[in-house]
This record gives C-alpha cells, structure tokens and sequence, in this order.
C-alpha cells in the first residue's frame, strides 16, 4: 500500500506528516519508507526534507529512489530543473517508485509544493499522482484562507479520480481566529475523515506526532510480527 502526502501550500508541514506517518505505519510492524520525488532548496547534497524521510524509515533504500530529482534552487519544481539543466521524466519516478514498493510494505510518497504544482512544461504533480494511482492524504496548514486552498484540492484530487484517504489539520498559525470553528467546517465539508490535529510547535516532533495520527482510518490494521 502506498499513500501521497499534498498539501495546501508549501510550508504546511507535509514532511512532518509524511514522518509521522512513517513511524506511526512503523509501530505496527510494518516495513515503510519514504519517497520525494522532486526536492528543491538542497544546501548540499541532500534536501532537508529527504533526510528526514530516510530517519523516519525502516527500509534502507537508495537516494536515487528515494529522491530521484534535486535541485539548488528553491522555487517551483519545473523552473528548478531548467535552471539545472534537465527536464523530469515521469517515468524515471515511476520507476523509482516501483523499486520502492518491491522493498517495504508501505511507501509514503511526499509531493513538492501544492498538488497540482508543474513538474516539466506538459505535466503536473496531479499527472505523477493519477499515473501512481495511489490515495493521497492532505496536509491542511492552519491558518487564514486555508478553507478555500482545502477545498480546492480536494476537488482537484477528485478531478482526476484519485480517493483522498484522510486529513491532517496542523496548525501553522497558532492565532488563527476561530481555529476550532474552521476545523469543523472542513470536517463537514471534506469527504475523507480527519486524521488528526497537530498543534503548534516551534520544534515539531515526528515520533510525537505519530501519536496524534489514527492510522486506523487509512485502513484496516493489526500488528504484524517485525520483520528479521
């Protein structure tokens, strides 16, 4: 099984996410790892955000499967391929993925950006996801405006006939007026079920919020025995 973390902008705590994810799926014996297809902003020679999927995983994968595109510049994922001279290829992801999905159980693929963020000049990440052909799980950042980014996604998510799985409200904005108020419009509106809420924090804790996560809403799980 394998499930594509988007959100409703970037900076909205899809790594995060996608972590507690990992190590929640883990607690249950199953063997996961993580995959960002495109990363853009690598100080050196691994993003931030493929570092931590790695920690959070208990399958030992190559970085060229994990990560199979990285860029210097930190802007949107087409413009960084063409400032480093190359174009993304789908198929190399997809190939990337396949040979993660022989190695674990459970791929958790983290998407750059927003859903439907341009990948090259004729494809989108809503093309990688639909070709993928995986649940996805949207990371809703907690401030002013995200109802409208919610659900827009959703309805671009449905547009291409992909489920969504479930919802995670973080808080990004710890003012945010009428936090509570604007969760339950979400939950009224959203189809898929809230996983969780994650609160404000300055150092946000993966393992932590594992916690927080009721995987049992993805799917149907029981402990299986851990694996040599």
């Amino acid at each position: 099984m394998s499930y594509f973390v988007t959100g409703t902008d970037t900076g909205v705590g899809k790594t995060l996410v996608s972590c507690a994810l990992l190590h929640a799926f883990a607690s249950y014996g199953r063997r996961v790892v993580g995959m960002k297809p495109v990363a853009a902003g690598c100080d050196d020679d691994i993003n931030d955000d493929v570092r931590q999927l790695r920690a959070a995983s208990n399958v030992l994968a190559g970085l060229g499967q994990i990560n199979p595109y990285s860029f210097t510049r930190a802007v949107a994922p087409h413009l960084a391929a063409r400032f480093g001279g190359v174009r993304i290829s789908l198929d190399r992801i997809l190939e990337a993925y396949s040979e993660l999905s022989a190695q674990a159980d459970l791929v958790i693929v983290e998407g750059a950006g927003g859903f439907c963020v341009p990948l090259n000049d004729d494809q989108d990440g809503a093309d990688m996801v639909q070709l993928m052909n995986i649940p996805v799980v949207l990371v809703v950042g907690m401030r002013l405006g995200c109802l409208n980014h919610a659900l827009l996604t959703a309805e671009a998510i449905a547009a291409r006939g992909l489920p969504l799985a479930g919802w995670v409200a973080n808080v990004v904005d710890a003012d945010m007026a009428m936090m509570d108020e604007n969760i339950a419009a979400l939950e009224q509106r959203l189809t898929a079920p809230l996983l969780g809420i994650v609160p404000h924090s300055a150092q946000p804790d993966a393992r932590a919020v594992a916690a927080l996560l009721d995987i049992t809403l993805l799917e149907p799980i029981e402990p299986m025995e851990a694996h040599d």
